[in-house]
């Protein structure tokens, strides 16, 4: 998943500890701990205090870095997404076919909640789902990776690849969507979540998003993918 270019505040960081030094990043250290009280108790119901409590710091310091709990969700937020976008923007730039682009961006997604299922569960419950509240608030930050993905399937129609009769903002946001939905089934329990079931969920979004977008002769030149084999806890037809 590390495709992409990191943040300015990850690169200071590893700078910071590349040079030897000893302190504890009390911001960072905040920030993980909110990622856990979050994920916990949900964004409602949580209290500053219960942040420093996780953390281990006073209850001043964490306004010291954070105006609000808000603003300590924002963060959060920003931070993973603005690393998707530079995933997706790098993606792009390179000269490969658009599936393989597309199953880069849905790889990110998917590991970025293997490796981190709790801030991929705030993420998606308390900010991107949150229509009325964050969700609105970061409207234009959330469309953004709509409009960059469907650059690639506009490009992709130019090509011939792809049908053109099909809207590249809905492809956009069906392929997302299908990520979106597949992270929600893992959040509640819903979905099985081995190895084998992550590897396959990439193919199965992949698959049913382009096959449906692929011009007849394009999808003719792809007969015979593989699939990868199922998870154990997936049902077999």
């Amino acid at each position: 998943m590390s495709a992409a270019r990191p943040s300015s505040g990850v690169a200071r960081e590893r700078s910071r500890h590349a040079s030897g030094a000893k302190a504890p990043d009390k911001r960072r250290l905040i920030l993980d701990a909110a990622v856990r009280v979050f994920a916990r108790q949900g964004f409602h119901a949580c209290r500053v205090s219960d942040i420093a409590d996780e953390a281990g710091v006073a209850y001043g310091l964490v306004y010291h870095y954070f105006a609000s709990k808000d603003e300590v969700l924002d963060t959060l937020f920003l931070e993973r997404w603005h690393v998707m976008l530079e995933l997706i923007r790098e993606v792009d730039s390179q000269p490969l076919p658009v599936r393989e682009k597309l199953e880069a961006i849905a790889s990110f997604i998917i590991d970025s909640y293997r490796h981190d299922p709790d801030l991929m569960k705030v993420i998606i419950v308390e900010v991107t789902r949150a229509a009325n509240s964050f969700g609105n608030t970061h409207i234009a930050t959330i469309r953004e990776a709509y409009d960059l993905i469907g650059g690639m399937i506009t490009k992709a129609q130019a090509e011939g690849v792809f049908k053109p009769e099909i809207e590249e903002r809905f492809a956009a946001m069906a392929f997302y969507g299908a990520i979106e939905q597949l992270l929600t089934g893992w959040i509640f329990d819903l979905l099985p979540q081995g190895e084998a079931d992550f590897e396959r969920a990439k193919w199965l979004v992949v698959e049913t998003v382009c096959g449906g977008l692929e011009t007849r002769s394009e999808a003719q030149a792809g007969v015979g993918r593989a699939a990868p084999q199922r998870g154990r806890g997936e049902a077999r037809a």
